[in-house]
């Protein structure tokens, strides 16, 4: 019997490179840094991927084709998809492309507890995150522009949805830090403290 599977970005990703041809993790991993999609998933640490492929074999959904012997390499192990991986792919695929995520990423969750800074500090925070994502944006143009003349635009749509994201947290991002400028967006631990009382119940209620 097979354990279930629980899908993720990369299990995705290594199913879907798997339906191409049989690969060894590390042909995995260039294949994910020269197509790009490290932008969509977390490759950094090998290890990583490695627990993602034992899951995808443990669930069945991956077997090993052959063991390759290099004198030049160690040894490594070429993976291919099973029928049911096939299955699973589509099924992982479907569901990621129709169904809203509820996901709690970082920046939301520093946001909702940046009161505890002044504003005075948090201008200074927000504007070097500004400059990261103008340099994330950057990379991430230069990439489309130096991809392959011809190139179907599908195989780069990530970098499109991606480049609309920057564009419209940057933009939000310019008009959050422009009213901590003019004092439009202010706050203090006097004003929260009132707040905080003029809002709790009274004894009679």
């Amino acid at each position: 019997m097979t354990a279930t599977v629980k899908s993720s970005p990369l299990g995705l990703t290594v199913l879907v490179l798997l339906h191409h041809r049989p690969l060894h993790p590390y042909g995995i991993q260039q294949l994910l840094k020269r197509w790009g999609k490290v932008h969509v998933v977390n490759v950094g640490q090998r290890a990583g991927l490695y627990r993602t492929i034992e899951r995808l074999q443990a669930g069945g959904l991956i077997a090993v084709r052959q063991t390759e012997r290099d004198q030049l390499y160690p040894e490594r192990t070429v993976y291919e998809v099973t029928d049911e991986g096939r299955v699973v792919t589509r099924d992982w695929l479907e569901q990621m492309l129709a169904v809203p995520k509820a996901e709690f990423p970082v920046f939301p969750a520093a946001l909702s507890n940046m009161l505890m800074l002044s504003p005075a500090e948090v201008l200074p925070i927000l504007e070097r995150r500004a400059a990261r994502l103008a340099d994330r944006r950057a990379e991430l143009e230069r990439q489309t522009a130096d991809a392959e003349v011809g190139l179907p635009r599908i195989t780069l749509i990530e970098n499109e949805y991606l480049l609309a994201v920057l564009g419209a947290e940057e933009r939000w991002l310019q008009g959050v830090m422009s009213d901590l400028r003019d004092g439009s967006l202010t706050w203090s631990a006097e004003m929260l403290a009132a707040f905080q009382e003029a809002s709790e119940p009274t004894s009679d209620e």
